[in-house]
């Protein structure tokens, strides 16, 4: 829960850093621009503000690991919520103004994280976590984001490495299996949520661990 806020600051930060071309670019997620990317984040703010004030009274049925829907196959870009992503990013017209959205509301997601009791039980999609575990599912979150924003802007910088490195630990709990130790904390990311495909001596050393790879997150 601990790197909920500098994960998600280290991502905000990115976002402000960038220059009104940088939103054209290509992002890291197949179809979208950066922008899409960023108006992404912004509804992602909103659902953690809501998830946070919609406790349950029932016992929790996931935690940090199978929060996430895991799938052999890539998104198909048909998501009705995805095409209305990239409709609305357009919309904002100006960067500024999306940039400004994402921080006002990415403000109040930051601190109503910081504010929250990790044992309370919250519902989000029909399920129930506690809000330590929510959190922690949404640290591979931004993580995995900051990688997309950052894939075709080298000059940004990356997600922090105590963020990246608790992501892989979390990717190998859903994985059921450890990437080898020396495959960087990012590669793994990468290689293992199907961001790149791994080189020929990545392979190898991944053995059969490979053949489960990637594992598509929703």
């Amino acid at each position: 829960m601990g790197l909920f806020e500098p994960s998600w600051a280290a991502l905000r930060s990115a976002v402000d850093a960038l220059a009104p071309e940088d939103f054209r670019a290509p992002s890291g997620c197949a179809g979208w621009l950066v922008r899409d990317l960023v108006c992404h984040l912004v509804i992602d703010a909103q659902d953690v503000l809501i998830t946070l004030v919609t406790p349950a009274g029932a016992e929790p049925t996931r935690d940090a690991a199978s929060y996430w829907q895991v799938s052999s196959e890539p998104p198909d870009g048909q998501d009705p919520l995805d095409a209305l992503t990239v409709r609305l990013a357009a919309a904002y017209g100006d960067p500024a103004l999306l940039r400004f959205h994402l921080e006002d509301v990415g403000r109040a997601a930051g601190r109503a994280a910081r504010l929250a009791d990790p044992r309370l039980r919250v519902s989000t999609q029909g399920q129930v976590l506690t809000a330590g575990d929510y959190l922690d599912a949404y640290v591979l979150e931004w993580t995995l984001h900051h990688l997309d924003l950052v894939a075709h802007l080298p000059h940004v910088p990356g997600p922090p490495a105590e963020g990246a490195a608790a992501s892989r630990r979390l990717l190998e709990r859903i994985a059921g299996a450890a990437f080898p130790s020396g495959l960087p904390d990012t590669d793994a990311l990468l290689i293992g949520t199907g961001r790149r495909s791994a080189t020929p001596a990545e392979t190898a050393t991944l053995g059969p661990l490979g053949a489960r790879l990637p594992l598509f997150l929703g």
